[in-house]
């Protein structure tokens, strides 16, 4: 999915909704890096992939709180 539209998906979920794909790209950046550690992961990329999702849904949480 490209980035533009991962935003524009993330910005149409409520807050809740984004604390819930927070905690799972927690968890998934989590497994990644256990795999890594244990020269099990492949594609080392999503690692970065999957932090940079991680930020960019913090963001719109916390332009959705300031809205408020």
């Amino acid at each position: 999915m490209k980035t533009k539209e991962y935003v524009a998906e993330l910005k149409t979920k409520s807050v809740e909704e984004l604390q819930n794909e927070l905690v799972e790209a927690k968890k998934e950046l989590f497994n990644l890096r256990f795999q890594n550690a244990t020269n099990q992961l492949s594609n080392t990329a999503r690692i970065s992939l999957v932090r940079k999702n991680i930020a960019r849904i913090q963001t719109v949480i916390t332009q959705k709180k300031n809205t408020l």
